[in-house]
């Protein structure tokens, strides 16, 4: 499975993005699908995900800021951030389980500064 990524860039702290990625040979029908974010010194962590039923759950510290969609048709997903802060500066991360498997994008960066 490839993960293509796009969507990152520089925002002003109060901005917004809207970061995508889309999956593409998977040859199982691909069940969840996420956002992860790496800041620098920090370990990975979980920013929100979607099921192929449409069931989300996000990290505490974007509740009510980020909004995870997904396409199932065309193997999308989307993640819509608001008010951002200088804290979600990092590395965000596509993944993707399909059937035993977890599959990642190469990340594209997202800088929240004034």
């Amino acid at each position: 499975v490839q993960l293509q990524a796009s969507g990152g860039g520089l925002v002003q702290p109060g901005g917004s993005l809207r970061p995508s990625c889309a999956a593409s040979g998977s040859r199982f029908s691909i069940n969840t699908m996420a956002w992860h974010r790496q800041a620098p010194g920090k370990q990975r962590e979980l920013v929100a995900a979607v099921t192929n039923g449409g069931s989300t759950n996000y990290a505490d510290s974007v509740k009510g800021r980020f909004t995870i969609s997904r396409d199932n048709a065309k193997n999308t997903v989307n993640l819509q951030m608001n008010s951002l802060k200088p804290e979600d500066t990092a590395v965000y991360y596509c993944n993707a389980k399909a059937g035993p498997l977890h599959y990642w994008g190469k990340g594209t960066q997202v800088t929240v500064s004034s």
